[in-house]
């Protein structure tokens, strides 16, 4: 080829080529410099926001900014819309165009449906985009309030019932008519998960023994995150009926400090309340990337009902600290709770058509024994052990976790959280106070003294007056002996105008539970442009060792005093001989006897894995659905004791001394080893008509296996017989509606729920004897509820808003038996059917509304709340009524870090009624549901015992912000 022509071909060739390559270096400059992006978030205050989302709209590509608030992406085409989210802050989405360089300053948010939420959803997202009835309540509102339990704070959640009147611990939750049945506070979070951090409290829960024993509110609460029904059936540990998750406050990228102390007037004034509040938090590195916070609170109050020592006393510290990184998070963490809590007993209660405090009772009244001690024996195996009423119930908690988030890239995440715990709750307190008459079989018969002619003196063991003077004789008809007389030879004991010539029996009870566990949540997910698939794996191991004594004692008090005065009771027999029923402290037992005690040892092992899977359809409509697959098994032993008989004077070889004539001695051993295998699945679609109105409908079905209180009620070889653990069965059916805009944002959900397999068991007696106590065979019941959820909020103006939380419900019990026990001994045990009545303890109406002021210096509240009239048992016999309380909340920002605040509990001092004993004493008193109408028509006058709201309270708060 001739060179010119060579050369002019390849001009001709190249020339293009060359075209294209310059032209595409020229594009590619000019998109590389669109495509890199950088910025830093901010607050409304101008500070750096550590931690927020940064996503890119319909895409798994995103970042998280760092301590400086910065963030850095690349690959984005002007296209693309960038996505900022961060928990309690208003979401915002922001086109990218020409921007290289784009700030950003996120509002913190009033209506919460903007809140990014983590609990009882697949993936993170907003209330707005979610099929789960959720709700989230921020710091802000838990501080302005004076809450005096965990429980305290689910009044603001709509569909949630409450009963937290018992005090601290021990309270009732339950949600959607999803409860234990009847009143049984031993129980209260039977279908519900209580979750700190996204982990379960415990994993170990039954009679006495509780996840709100270990859980406590204080300035390290970030916020709570409550999820009804659902996708709690999946994401819930064994816990269809919600998730009630208390998020801890996390470091930040400046130092920050809060000290609060609190002192209050509890018991409508008399009894006082200290309390320390502290939580600290702020960098740890250089790059604000390593964070810390650590806080925790220390209190002592007297309580509203003043015991003669501290109702509670103690407290907890919390710690954590958090490594941020651009792949996501590594937190360790610790608690160490040590705490003293009594309960509000019940108090003595007349007239079933309007119950109301019998004469002479007062709302302050306590029915907790005084400062008591009393050495035992367990058994006769030389172990000792300890009662001591101003220990109370002594909850201790040791706990240590760790959590992993990490994104390998490529839109998978994992997560995983473990943590191991050992936690112990000590009893010490009494329970079912009851009035025995001194005339009547059943005080002897309880304190082996049946039988045993003579003369019972009754006296004041302070003073040593006489109170009561009985003689124990045979009663004769037609010249045959025909049982037993009880004659009052002189009486003066108070409380007459409750239950004539009566004593008020309280019997001291130990339980002594030691639980380690260890829990660990393992999730993996996979995110695509427009859905994610979800797995997961949760684990929880439990060691349970309990010891539950019997017959340690009882004390009998006088009625009508402020609180239980001892009474010294000696009996002299026909011979004239005289012996000392009670010790020295009052008690019928205690000075080191040998004592009946009961040793459990089990183990619960639970796994389940889960799948969910969240498909965004549309920009508008989103499908989630998931499956979870449970089994629990439970292995163990009870060895029970039963009393035995001194021969030889018993502890001190005196004869003459009843109260430690007695011994105990393991009579069986039982052993147990079950399994329960469960499925869930719950489904929900929602449906964004507009960035400011949506709606959603799902279906969940969930399952729950019996907790350990159906193993440790195992106490007769009968029992062991039939012992079969059945899982609970829950169906839901939810719609939502769901609006925002400004100031305005509402939240409506109908609902309709069956609950099946519901546990009904009862406790009978053998014999006179308090000791010989046996468990019914279990009963199972089936539950339905309809109702309507409310939650909506309204600014009136900048500073005045209203948020107002409803339910409105129906429960039926649409197939229930239940005992009803007659005399002693199980042959005349009987099962009654009241299927179609109105379920116990579900009130129709549930109302909370609270208009807020808030001001530049002045911010203050109204927390009104009505609780409906419900069945005091599924056979209907009587109502507990209606009622409302107001409490105001009031304060001032003294400076921009000094803040006073006031607090009143209760403003109209109501009395409202929470929950009721049966008559007849212990433990009949345990069997609400064996309550009949006729037991009622035939002594309409019978006293009986409620738990009624805590007296009017003050507090006064000071909180300083370094």
């Amino acid at each position: 080829m001739n060179k010119h022509l060579y050369f002019s071909w390849l001009k001709r060739v190249l020339r293009p080529i060359v075209g294209f390559v310059f032209l595409s270096i020229v594009s590619y400059h000019a998109a590389l410099a669109q495509s890199e992006v950088r910025g830093k978030v901010v607050d409304g205050k101008g500070e750096a926001l550590l931690g927020v989302s940064v996503k890119v709209k319909g895409s798994v590509q995103g970042t998280v900014t760092d301590g400086s608030g910065s963030y850095e992406l690349s690959g984005l085409s002007p296209a693309t819309t960038l996505v900022f989210s961060y928990i309690g802050f208003v979401g915002k989405e922001v086109p990218v165009g020409s921007q290289t360089v784009i700030d950003v300053t996120l509002a913190e948010s009033t209506s919460n449906l903007d809140e990014v939420i983590v609990t009882g959803v697949f993936d993170k997202r907003s209330r707005m985009e979610s099929s789960v009835a959720i709700s989230v309540l921020s710091s802000k509102l838990i501080q302005m309030q004076a809450p005096l339990s965990a429980a305290d704070l689910l009044r603001n959640v709509p569909g949630v019932y409450v009963n937290s009147s018992t005090g601290e611990i021990r309270n009732t939750v339950s949600s959607r008519g999803v409860n234990v049945g009847g009143n049984d506070v031993s129980n209260g979070y039977y279908y519900v998960s209580m979750q700190e951090d996204g982990l379960p409290v415990t994993n170990a829960t039954y009679g006495n023994y509780g996840p709100d024993y270990f859980l406590r509110p204080d300035l390290t609460l970030g916020k709570l995150e409550a999820v009804r029904g659902g996708t709690a059936s999946i994401l819930g540990n064994n816990a269809p009926g919600g998730i009630f998750n208390y998020v801890s406050k996390t470091g930040g990228p400046a130092f920050e400090a809060q000290a609060r102390a609190k002192f209050g007037l509890e018991g409508n004034g008399r009894n006082p309340y200290y309390r320390a509040d502290v939580n600290v938090g702020g960098p740890l590195s250089r790059d604000k990337t390593l964070t810390y916070n650590v806080g925790g609170f220390w209190r002592q109050n007297n309580g509203a009902r003043y015991p003669g020592y501290p109702m509670n006393n103690g407290g907890q510290i919390k710690a954590n600290v958090v490594k941020h990184l651009k792949t996501g998070s590594l937190k360790l963490y610790a608690k160490y709770l040590n705490d003293h809590n009594a309960w509000f007993e019940q108090l003595p209660t007349v007239d079933f058509n309007n119950p109301h405090l019998a004469p002479g009772i007062k709302q302050t009244n306590s029915v907790l024994i005084p400062p008591v001690s009393a050495d035992y024996t367990i058994n006769q195996t030389g172990e000792k052990g300890s009662y001591d009423s101003r220990d109370k119930i002594h909850s201790k908690d040791l706990s240590i976790g760790f959590n992993v988030d990490h994104s390998f890239g490529k839109g998978w995440t994992l997560d995983n959280k473990i943590r191991y715990s050992y936690k112990t709750s000590f009893w010490n307190t009494t329970s079912i106070p009851y009035p025995f008459a001194i005339d009547n079989v059943t005080f002897y018969g309880v304190n082996n003294l049946a039988g045993k002619l003579g003369t019972y003196s009754f006296r004041d063991l302070g003073t040593g007056a006489e109170l009561a003077n009985v003689t124990q004789g045979i009663n004769f008809v037609n010249g045959a002996p025909a049982g037993l007389k009880f004659t009052v030879n002189n009486s003066n004991l108070p409380g007459g105008e409750v239950q004539k010539n009566s004593l008020l029996f309280n019997p001291l009870i130990v339980f002594d539970n030691r639980v380690k566990e260890t829990i660990d949540q393992l999730t993996l997910t996979k995110r695509l442009s427009h859905m994610s698939f979800t797995g997961g794996l949760y684990f929880a191991h439990a060691t349970v060792k309990r010891l539950n004594p019997s017959g340690i004692g009882s004390m009998y008090g006088l009625m009508l005093s402020p609180r239980p005065q001892p009474t010294a009771i000696v009996y002299t027999d026909m011979q004239g001989k005289t012996y000392q029923v009670t010790n020295p402290d009052g008690i019928t037992g205690g000075s080191g006897r040998s004592v009946a005690t009961n040793i459990f040892n089990l183990k619960q092992n639970q796994f389940a894995g889960f799948f969910g899977h969240n498909w965004e359809i549309t920009s508008q409509l989103n499908l989630d659905w998931g499956i979870r697959f449970e089994r629990i098994n439970v292995s163990g032993s009870n060895q029970i004791a039963t009393a035995t008989t001194s021969t030889d004077g018993g502890t001190d070889k005196n004869p003459l001394t009843l109260y430690d004539n007695m011994g105990g001695a393991v009579n069986a051993t039982l052993p147990y080893d079950k399994t329960v295998k469960t499925i869930s699945y719950s489904a929900g679609l929602n449906y964004k008509l507009s960035d400011h109105l949506a709606v959603y409908a799902r279906y969940s079905r969930g399952r729950k296996a019996p907790d350990l209180g159906i193993y440790l009620n195992v106490n007769a070889s009968n029992n062991a017989d039939y012992l079969n653990p059945i899982a609970q069965g829950t169906q839901q059916y939810e719609a939502g509606f769901k609006a925002k805009k400004d100031r305005f944002s509402l939240f409506v959900t109908p609902f309709y729920s069956v609950l099946g397999n519901v546990p009904q068991q009862a406790l009978g007696q053998e014999s006179a004897d308090v000791t010989s106590v046996y468990a019914t065979a279990v009963l199972y019941n089936k539950f339905e509820t309809k109702g309507v959820e409310i939650e909506g909020t309204y600014g009136l103006t900048k500073e005045l808003s209203i948020r107002a939380v409803a339910t409105f419900q129906k429960s039926t019990a649409v197939d229930f038996n239940t005992w009803v026990l007659n005399g002693n001994g199980r042959a005349d045990d009987q099962i009654k059917s009241y299927s179609g009545n109105e379920t116990d303890f579900a009130p129709r109406t549930i109302l909370r509304i609270s208009p807020t002021y808030t001001s530049d210096k002045l911010y203050g509240s109204i927390d009104w709340s009505y609780l409906g009239k419900r069945a005091g048992n599924v056979a209907n016999v009587f109502y507990l009524p209606g009622f409302d309380q107001t409490n105001l909340n009031l304060g001032y920002n003294v400076s921009r870090k000094l803040q006073i605040q006031a607090n009143i509990n209760n403003v109209f001092n109501q009395n409202g009624i929470m929950g009721w004993s049966a008559p007849g004493g212990f433990p009949a008193s345990l069997n609400t549901q064996g309550f009949t109408k006729a037991q009622l028509e035939g002594n309409p006058k019978a006293v009986f015992f409620t738990l009624s709201l805590p007296p009017r309270s003050y507090f006064l708060t000071a909180t300083y912000t370094f």
